[in-house]
């Protein structure tokens, strides 16, 4: 209603308290077809007199004065009341009166629930377990994928599938198998090349269209590459993996080697270029996004750090949990896993909803497969969200965003700067809505820095176990300097009787260590490591400065043997070797290109990969067949017809240890932008809000300060001298620190005072102070 003549300014009126109102008996329609009105026996009067002789009319005709509106002058005031009409004041006084009537006024929000009919089976993002994907909080702020696009490396995808074609990309698609550009799968009876197009639904199945469930990214485009129904060379694997970079942002793969727990082995040279020309030049030099499954091989004792493709580090490795939090048997323990999302195993477990061929539904998707294009889904949000954000920007923010929440393990440790990794889990579940925020707000990291030190040039025996330290002082205070550790990788080349009993670990000058190699029991081969690459991400943001060191230890049988090469290999070597077994081993103890052996004196010459050079009575190392020479060398008579021959490249071709640092040259762990963690969120309107949020009980923020379980303390905290107690109260809308003298007894947290809103408060805690951390219950009557 407009403002009466004579009356200045604008003005608005307060909330009826304590009065009842009374619904009027008409009705009648508003201006401009509105919806019919329902009058109450309410009403409200302006009046030309100062508040205080508001007040005293208020008072007088049992009305309720609800103060001055904006804008108002001294001398008016507003009246509301429920048993007069206003014509009863004197008409000096009244400037104007309103019964008052309910109007409908709706929400300006996005319902974010879809209404597909299988929503509700998507436990890993309905909110019907906690913690889920925090998806919903992600769609309530309005990032869905748009404008990102995505393309499953796999079996094909059904490109017609109801659920799929409104966001199909004909530009992300290709068949590299048949070479055209239809990646239509192949259909057979026992539907075998399912897999790409039950991936595709996950990541970007359309949402609200009546049909299956909703993807992750429901506005983001997505197509599929056909390159698993074939053979697969490295061509097909480069060619796939560089399909246009400048129009796909996401690449997903949920495939590698087998995962048999005895093969090592990973991507040719062409499709190591297509990874490097993805991260330097694709999405404008902004970097591809190569988003990876862990692997299905825990259950054979695999390590996806014998896979190439999981521990590059230009991929972003994705780990999977139950919705117990518990491991599947499946999953496999690695350095390189950065992050987790939810799948399942067993029919009797609620599954992953997708698409599936046929254009049908299924909620029987499972394995790290699933846990992959859930996690491009999430990033696709991220992108949606900052859509500057570099290949390392997202492998930060994933890093800031995963949380240990619930996830079950044996091996959850600390790292240099306070966070919680996992060998199983990485840095633990990746939640959407923080993802965003933080994608939000985030600064583009500063170039990518790399060290390498040469660490080890002579041969060197590992006998029960070997430990190699490395300096790095020689990448201080130069331009490869690096304060905060992103990836670091360790290229060994050596040799070993049996390669799966051999267990390798590094420890940083921070203290972390990471198993980069578990033991292996299938994995019997006399191989070694010829020039392979481990990675670790359990380092990140770590000061690199200082000693590292390498730990390589037999696990298995006392009499196995072996040592890493060196890059100027020697004759000399065989005049140091230790004393050897009386019998000699088996004959297929023998490393590929030696024959076999039965001498014990010849036979430790090769098994402890110790490199022959060609000297007299000693076969040459090219030789791909025994000698029929014999001489003395001073190990009694060596029969070299017997003597099995190590074949290995000229010296300097392979380096027994070098360790990559890579990073930066900021200190990232000085940067004011993470938010602490919040509680995990129990239940969501239909706007996807939270209304019911529990006690958190993981690390909060960036500075990865440890809370004690839910429940807080129930005794005194005796905390060393000198030291004053930092106690913690984390609530859903309140983050209040306090700063209290011992001793402290449960509960004095009534008197707390409000310091600052939880979204925007950044705590800084010395590292000895760490464990005198505790999370108290939240309290109503704060």
């Amino acid at each position: 209603m407009a403002t009466p003549h004579g009356i200045g300014g604008a003005w608005g009126l307060g909330v009826l308290l304590g009065v009842g109102l009374g619904v009027g008996l008409g009705l009648t329609a508003g201006p401009h077809d509105a919806p019919s009105s329902v009058y109450l026996s309410s009403w409200a009067v302006l009046v030309a007199e100062g508040q205080r002789d508001a007040g005293l009319l208020a008072q007088r005709y049992g009305l309720i004065c609800v103060g001055q509106g904006l804008g108002c002058t001294l001398d008016q005031g507003t009246l509301m009341g429920t048993h007069i009409v206003p014509t009863t004041l004197l008409p000096t006084q009244v400037l104007w009166f309103e019964q008052q009537t309910v109007k409908i006024r709706a929400k300006r929000s996005i319902n974010v629930v879809p209404t597909d009919p299988w929503f509700p089976k998507q436990w890993y993002m309905n909110n019907d377990i906690s913690p889920d994907l925090n998806i919903l909080s992600a769609w309530s702020k309005g990032f869905t994928g748009r404008g990102v696009v995505l393309s499953i490396l796999d079996d094909g995808i059904e490109k017609d599938h109801p659920d799929l074609a409104p966001n199909y990309d004909p530009l992300a698609s290709y068949d590299f198998n048949s070479n055209d550009p239809d990646p239509q799968p192949r259909y057979d009876t026992w539907g075998e090349n399912r897999h790409g197009t039950r991936c595709a639904g996950e990541a970007a199945a359309v949402a609200n269209n009546g049909i299956c469930g909703a993807g992750i990214a429901y506005n983001a485009k997505i197509g599929g590459v056909r390159m698993l129904d074939g053979p697969i060379t490295d061509i097909v694997e480069a060619r796939s993996l560089s399909l246009q970079p400048q129009h796909i942002h996401i690449y997903s793969a949920s495939w590698g080697p087998l995962d048999d727990g005895r093969h090592v082995d990973g991507p040719g040279v062409l499709a190591m270029k297509a990874f490097h020309n993805g991260i330097t030049k694709g999405r404008g030099g902004l970097g591809s996004i190569f988003i990876w499954a862990s692997g299905n091989g825990g259950i054979n004792y695999d390590n996806c750090n014998c896979d190439g493709y999981t521990n590059s580090i230009y991929t972003l490795t994705v780990g999977s949990a139950f919705a117990s939090g518990r491991q599947p048997r499946y999953s496999e323990p690695c350095a390189s896993t950065l992050t987790t999302t939810y799948s399942s195993s067993v029919s009797s477990q609620a599954q992953i909803v997708t698409t599936d061929l046929h254009h049908h539904c299924t909620d029987r998707h499972a394995g790290s497969s699933a846990s992959a294009p859930l996690a491009a889904g999430m990033i696709a949000l991220a992108l949606e969200a900052n859509p500057a954000l570099t290949w390392r920007d997202v492998q930060h923010l994933v890093v800031r965003a995963s949380r240990p929440a619930h996830l079950q393990a044996e091996d959850w440790a600390v790292n240099g700067v306070g966070r919680k990794v996992s060998h199983y889990y990485g840095y633990g579940l990746l939640d959407a809505a923080l993802l965003v925020e933080l994608a939000q707000a985030w600064a583009g990291t500063r170039p990518q820095m790399r060290c390498s030190i040469k660490a080890l040039h002579t041969p060197r025996n590992i006998g029960s176990k070997l430990t190699i330290p490395a300096d790095t002082s020689s990448c201080s205070g130069t331009t490869r300097s690096i304060l905060s550790l992103e990836h670091v990788q360790v290229q060994l080349s050596l040799s070993y009787s049996r390669r799966g009993d051999l267990q390798i670990t590094l420890r940083s000058p921070m203290g972390t260590t990471s198993t980069l190699v578990t033991v292996r029991p299938y994995d019997t081969s006399q191989q070694g490591y010829k020039d392979w690459t481990f990675m670790s991400t359990h380092f990140w943001d770590e000061d690199p400065n200082g000693t590292w060191t390498l730990m390589l230890e037999n696990k298995g049988d006392a009499y196995n043997t072996g040592g890493l090469w060196g890059d100027e290999p020697t004759h000399t070597v065989l005049h140091s070797l230790p004393s050897l077994p009386p019998v000699c081993l088996p004959s297929d103890c023998c490393l590929p290109g030696h024959s076999p052996c039965k001498s014990p004196v010849s036979m430790g010459a090769a098994l402890w990969g110790l490199p022959p050079s060609p000297i007299e009575g000693i076969a040459d190392p090219t030789a791909s067949s025994p000698t029929s020479t014999s001489k003395e060398v001073g190990w009694g008579h060596v029969d070299t017809t017997q003597c099995c021959v190590l074949s290995l490249p000229p010296p300097g071709v392979l380096t027994s240890f070098i360790l990559h640092l890579h990073g930066t040259d900021e200190d990232m762990m000085a940067r004011h932008f993470s938010a602490p963690t919040m509680g995990e969120c129990t239940k969501r309107d239909a706007q996807g809000a939270c209304t019911g949020e529990s006690i958190p009980h993981h690390a909060l923020g960036q500075q990865g300060m440890m809370l004690s379980a839910p429940g807080g303390p129930t005794s005194p905290l005796t905390p060393p001298s000198l030291h004053r107690v930092q106690w913690l109260l984390l609530c859903p809308s309140r983050l209040l620190l306090v700063l209290l003298p011992p001793p402290l007894l449960w509960p004095h947290h009534a008197h707390i005072p409000y310091l600052h809103p939880l979204p925007s408060l950044l705590l800084h805690v010395p590292g000895q102070l760490s464990q005198q951390l505790h999370l108290l219950p939240c309290c109503t009557s704060l």
